[in-house]
């Protein structure tokens, strides 16, 4: 059985949020795209320090944005504190002129799978929100996500989000050196599998550094295709999206809410992480 379903609709979005001129942006910002990144998908130990930094805000920036998801809060609210918190410790919010995106974070309720634009919706009790959040600091980005209940949540909703983290940590303990990264994908569809739920393609983890998404591709599905090698050094993210029925999915005319076609819940989590000589390390601790 899939939970009642609200339909989510657009509600109005509010002025964009200023950054203080000293804040340092990414060079895509209010750019049409990024740069393509040409470099390599492993880092310096530079990179990787700064990277824990950039991390480690973008995911005490989440728990800020998650402390107030309450009845009656809408998720422009949590923008501003996710907002004002990034900025505060002198980051910028990646996601703010990304492309165009016109909020801090992404906030997407029940059957948005993702790119949800913070509004003026309030929360009703048992949403189902998730919140993604990406701050860049020193010239590197820090990405994840997380999925949070709103009030009291039915027990499929409650389950959903849970086996949704046990896949994402599945998926980091599979990514070890010398391994291709589809095994990342083959495990967290094996277990999602085991629940009847769909596990969203569209959608991947990426290379994440100096650039936002770099081009590598992260399966969260059984992928051959996609064989690149794992190597020490690599950072990317392992990010699956799980629904309780169906994946396949559709985008608001607004060019960025996804959401499934048969209006069923998704949960996700996200985490930036660094492949070392015996496994992984997660980078977005808070």
């Amino acid at each position: 059985m899939i939970p009642r379903v609200t339909a989510i609709k657009p509600y109005p979005v509010s002025a964009r949020r200023l950054v203080p001129s000293e804040i340092i942006r990414p060079h895509y910002v209010d750019l049409p795209g990024p740069e393509r990144y040409t470099g390599s998908h492993v880092q310096s130990a530079d990179t990787i320090e700064r990277m824990r930094i950039a991390g480690r805000i973008a995911a005490q920036a989440m728990a800020a944005g998650a402390a107030v998801i309450a009845p009656g809060v809408t998720t422009d609210e949590i923008d501003a504190v996710v907002h004002d918190f990034i900025v505060a410790q002198g980051a910028y919010p990646s996601t703010l002129g990304y492309r165009g995106f016109p909020k801090s974070c992404c906030t997407s309720v029940n059957e948005v799978i993702c790119h949800g634009i913070p509004d003026a919706r309030p929360l009703e009790d048992g949403d189902l929100v998730k919140i993604d959040v990406t701050a860049f600091y020193d010239g590197v980005h820090g990405d994840n996500c997380a999925t949070y209940g709103c009030g009291e949540l039915d027990e499929e909703s409650r389950l959903l989000a849970e086996r949704t983290q046990e896949a994402m940590n599945r998926g980091i303990r599979a990514a070890r050196p010398g391994r291709e990264v589809n095994v990342i994908g083959r495990v967290i569809e094996s277990y999602a599998k085991r629940f009847g739920y769909g596990v969203v393609r569209d959608y991947t983890g990426h290379g994440v550094h100096s650039s936002f998404h770099s081009g590598l591709v992260i399966p969260h599905y059984d992928a051959p295709h996609l064989n690149d090698v794992i190597e020490v050094g690599m950072t990317f993210t392992v990010e699956p999206m799980l629904a309780l029925g169906d994946y396949h999915s559709h985008t608001w005319s607004d060019g960025w809410t996804v959401v499934t076609n048969d209006g069923s819940r998704v949960a996700q989590f996200e985490q930036s992480i660094v492949i070392t000589e015996d496994g992984a390390e997660i980078l977005t601790v808070a």
